[in-house]
């Protein structure tokens, strides 16, 4: 594969740069507002039990109400990706925090039932748009050899922000605030985080892969060595016109196999998609299941039992599966995570006493957390911004994303319904067969892992002579026509 010189000195000089206070800082950054996406996810299931008497909700209602943020999110997923790829990181990087603001203020201070959901749907695009945002901007900025603990640890915050959500309403309400009020304040201090993402992102300098590919590989050379602190290795540049440079961008869009960029795309978004209907149709739930089990327990306890097992298995899978990332293949922690959950959720499909009593399903339950906070929580949101040339890697991280949110609308959508109907165990036996799914689809996916971020996509990119045919057709009216 034939790339640019200057533009392959500046990816070279990302991959080999060493590990510094700015990698940290980005990564806290990007991380910052997986937290507030999480803590915006997580409270629904808490906000839920408190809010259904005042609005008197049907089941349908509550099932809308759960899942609907999560379409949203696959729309803004979606759309943030593309324009991740023509307009730059940076630009869209703020945008979604700004939605997440006005989405949680509309939410807290929703007077019915159909304001809630508007300002959750608002919120949903925005944390949408952060997915792509986030993940894409932290792999450019890795080197290759600290790439996945680099963006895994942006990850983690989303277990902080998991506990957060549980702790936030449990301290709400255990010092007696009124159920009326409650759930308005918890679902308000989501807020908090956003204004601080909003802030810190302001600061931060567009990726120089997306400069050096789409604009000016000089600036983005001078990008880089205001981070890093250290030169570009001889970066050569050359005085392009812009129609030099709407050709290349034509003719690196025409060189993409189009059936490897699919099964690469039925990789990244068909495992993430599996995952986040189990995931998302139990954890947002969460507290729905252990009702289930135990209709006596208070809301206070039914919290704090969540809260427990949040850090007792999510936090500890998400500390050891950071410390197995770059040691590790990234495809097989993976399928290891997804093979536990499928295990522990086949285990309480056939074991009756592990439905029927809080402390074994909590046991049980508690070890799914543990696989899939230590495998795919990781490498989904990772596998996703590794496969993909930086062309297209914002919107084919969008489109795996926003595929998998599908996902999860469809499991925080059926979960409720089904626990309703089928019971406990037929909720379980349907995120068992989703997890092995996604050991299958895993391997559709090259391994990344220990290879330079160019290097990764480098199959995905057609020849030198296959582009300038594609740039050469794309530019002819005869062959516009023909299409």
């Amino acid at each position: 594969m034939t790339v640019h010189p200057s533009r392959a000195t500046v990816a070279k000089s990302l991959d080999d740069a060493k590990l510094s206070v700015f990698h940290l800082k980005a990564a806290v950054t990007a991380g910052a507002g997986f937290f507030t996406d999480s803590y915006d996810l997580n409270v629904i299931g808490t906000v839920t039990l408190l809010i259904t008497p005042q609005f008197h909700l049907g089941s349908g209602q509550v099932a809308m109400l759960t899942s609907s943020t999560l379409l949203a999110v696959a729309a803004g997923a979606m759309a943030f990706g593309r324009l991740g790829d023509l307009l730059g990181r940076r630009r869209v990087y703020g945008l979604e925090a700004v939605l997440m603001i006005i989405g949680a203020l509309v939410s807290a201070l929703a007077p019915n039932f159909a304001v809630l959901l508007a300002g959750r749907i608002v919120l949903g695009i925005g944390i949408g748009g952060d997915y792509p945002a986030s993940g894409v901007i932290m792999a450019e900025y890795a080197n290759t050899r600290n790439r996945g603990k680099l963006v895994g640890s942006t990850f983690i915050f989303y277990v902080f922000g998991q506990v957060s959500a549980y702790l936030v309403s449990l301290l709400v309400l255990a010092v007696g605030v009124p159920d009326d009020i409650a759930w308005r304040l918890i679902l308000g201090a989501g807020v908090i985080p956003s204004l601080l993402v909003l802030h810190q992102r302001r600061h931060m300098p567009e990726s120089p892969r997306w400069t050096a590919h789409h604009r000016d590989p000089a600036q983005a050379a001078r990008d880089f060595e205001s981070f890093a602190q250290r030169p570009v290795m001889s970066v050569a540049t050359e005085d392009r016109t812009t129609e030099d440079r709407v050709r290349e961008t034509r003719g690196a869009s025409a060189s993409l196999s189009k059936r490897r960029v699919l099964i690469a795309l039925a990789g990244t978004a068909g495992s993430w998609f599996f995952y986040n209907v189990a995931v998302y149709g139990i954890n947002v739930s969460q507290p729905l299941l252990i009702k289930n089990i135990e209709p006596g327990a208070t809301t206070v306890a039914n919290i704090a039992l969540n809260a427990v097992l949040v850090v007792c298995f999510s936090l500890v899978g998400g500390i050891v599966g950071l410390v197995a990332l770059d040691r590790m293949r990234r495809r097989t922690q993976q399928a290891v995570g997804f093979g536990i959950c499928a295990l522990t959720m086949l285990l309480i499909t056939v074991v009756p006493g592990l439905s029927t009593t809080v402390i074994p399903f909590a046991i049980t339950f508690g070890l799914s957390l543990f696989g899939s906070m230590f495998g795919p929580s990781y490498t989904t949101m990772l596998l996703a911004a590794e496969c993909y040339p930086t062309s297209i890697r914002s919107t084919f991280h969008g489109l795996s994303s926003g595929i998998a949110k599908v996902g999860a609308f469809a499991g925080a959508l059926i979960v409720p319904l089904v626990l309703s109907g089928g019971g406990l165990r037929t909720v379980t036996l349907i995120a068992s067969c989703c997890f092995i799914a996604g050991i299958a689809t895993t391997f559709l996916v090259r391994e990344p892992g220990g290879l330079a971020l160019d290097d990764v996509s480098e199959d995905l990119v057609a020849t030198p002579a296959a582009a300038a045919a594609g740039a050469a057709a794309a530019a002819s009216p005869v062959a516009e026509v023909q299409a």
